[in-house]
């Protein structure tokens, strides 16, 4: 089968495309006919050896945590998915492939296209999970930094659906996105903390970082402390006495499931930039440079 892969560590020259052997399912696992595969900033930091500490890579390696497509191969013990079924999930093995193993799947929704629908694995997980960490709840505002991006996005979204008011930052070009989304949207940079108190004279009642970029000591000051601050992208939170968000993930297919009902009926917005698959790097290229809007994705044939 096709496969995009590295076999040493560094920038996206390293990814290739080549030929490897179909994986075989194991008990409990699925085979999957990759029709779209989410391309996440976590790739990229996998791929340079950055989080080699964090997550050890045995090279080569495929990339990619998440697919949609369509279910070829059951292995033993799996129950209610059958051949031929439509799904999106976590991939076990890398989904910058034409096949990948999955063990947690939900169906795809007719109306909910591939690229669409694997903008909600990672996201939708990581918005939920982080939310929940925080405790946000109804009348309450939430901080969110870099708010644009794939999870930013369903984050957004997410804490609205919760009752809570949402400030994120962004750069100009994504100030009216974010508007759209619900969010109170306002730029990052000098003066934020001036700005988010202007926006919210009572203060913030928990953060959400997605930028990774400074914006932990901006967070502090406008909380008074580190308390209900949370990053999924600054890697100097530990550093700093904040919580840096990196699991246990809670894989849900019941969660996916319902997320992806909402997605297909125009409850929840995803908003994706596609690539073919033979341009992995150029998608790796853009996640990797930031400020991207919405969710990456590979495309199959």
């Amino acid at each position: 089968m096709k496969a995009i892969l590295f076999d040493r560590f560094g920038g996206t020259e390293v990814l290739h495309e080549t030929d490897i052997e179909v994986p075989q399912p194991g008990p409990g696992q699925l085979r999957v006919r990759v029709k779209a595969a989410g391309v996440n900033g976590l790739d990229g930091k996998i791929r340079s050896g950055a989080l080699e500490a964090l997550f050890p890579t045995s090279l080569p390696a495929v990339p990619g945590g998440e697919l949609a497509g369509v279910v070829d191969a059951l292995g033993e013990g799996v129950q209610d998915v059958q051949v031929g079924d439509e799904v999106l999930g976590w991939s076990d093995t890398g989904s910058y492939a034409e096949y990948a193993l999955a063990t947690t799947v939900a169906p795809k929704p007719a109306g909910l296209d591939w690229q669409h629908a694997v903008a909600l694995p990672v996201a939708g997980e990581t918005a939920e999970r982080v939310l929940n960490l925080l405790g946000v709840a109804a009348g309450e505002t939430v901080l969110m930094h870099g708010a644009a991006g794939g999870v930013g996005t369903l984050a957004v979204q997410l804490a609205t659906a919760r009752g809570a008011r949402v400030i994120g930052t962004a750069g100009p070009a994504n100030q009216e996105y974010l508007a759209s989304l619900g969010a109170t949207a306002t730029l990052y940079g000098e003066g934020l903390v001036e700005r988010v108190r202007a926006l919210a004279p009572d203060g913030v009642d928990a953060v959400f970082d997605l930028a990774g970029k400074g914006a932990l000591e901006d967070s502090i000051a406008l909380r008074g402390g580190t308390d209900r601050i949370v990053t999924i992208a600054d890697f100097r939170a530990h550093q700093l006495g904040i919580t840096f968000a990196n699991g246990p993930h809670e894989r849900s297919a019941a969660r996916l499931a319902a997320l992806a009902q909402d997605a297909a009926a125009g409850k929840v917005v995803t908003t994706v930039t596609a690539y073919p698959f033979d341009q992995a790097a150029t998608a790796q290229q853009v996640s990797d440079a930031g400020h991207v809007r919405g969710k990456l994705a590979l495309t199959l044939d």
